[in-house]
């Protein structure tokens, strides 16, 4: 009982690996694992420099990066703001081009 257990667990963990390495998408191209780091490691610099960036506030904006493409979006106070936040992430090495959806609260 135990073995088939073991069995089932490791056919299990084999299926989860391979659907988030290696699993595709019918809305997205696929991504391999190492484009997947770098697009994380490109995102995680993006939010940290917005975050030292004097004047934005960077729990208003949200970062995603897909092949090293940037997409920015949320809601700022001005279009300065906006203008800004897209030319701190075009700084950051590895970003190729910066999606802008970020829009101005109340308009």
């Amino acid at each position: 009982m135990k073995q088939l257990n073991n069995r089932f667990f490791a056919f299990l963990l084999i299926v989860l690996m391979a659907f988030f390495l290696g699993g595709t998408s019918a809305l997205a191209e696929e991504e391999t694992a190492g484009e997947y780091l770098d697009d994380s490691i490109i995102t995680a610099k993006v939010k940290k420099a917005i975050f030292d960036e004097p004047g934005l506030k960077s729990g208003e904006i949200k970062v995603e990066t897909f092949k090293g493409v940037v997409q920015l979006s949320g809601f700022v106070s001005s279009q300065n703001d906006i203008d800004r936040a897209v030319e701190v992430a075009r700084e950051v090495e590895g970003v190729k081009s910066v999606k802008n959806s970020i829009e101005i609260k109340g308009q």
